[in-house]
């Protein structure tokens, strides 16, 4: 669930395949301002390392990445 006024925000990437759920997570940031946070939720096990190192390149920061289930959850902060 979203929560623009506190600045969390949520993408459903399930069931998408690389490198969509990049692109879809570029996206929304371009949309979010500094300080925000982004739950990015995929199915794509390469998640794992894709969005971690978009994150190194464009300056914004990995809180958190972990598997539940059959779901990666990789929540970030916009720098």
């Amino acid at each position: 669930m979203s929560d623009p006024e506190r600045g969390v925000h949520q993408l459903d990437a399930r069931r998408l395949l690389c490198p969509l759920p990049v692109i879809r997570t570029q996206n929304v940031v371009k949309n979010l301002g500094k300080g925000d946070e982004l739950l990015v939720i995929a199915t794509d096990p390469g998640v794992m390392q894709d969005i971690p190192a978009w994150c190194r390149v464009h300056g914004h920061q990995v809180l958190g990445a972990e598997r539940r289930d059959n779901e990666f959850h990789i929540r970030l902060l916009v720098g």
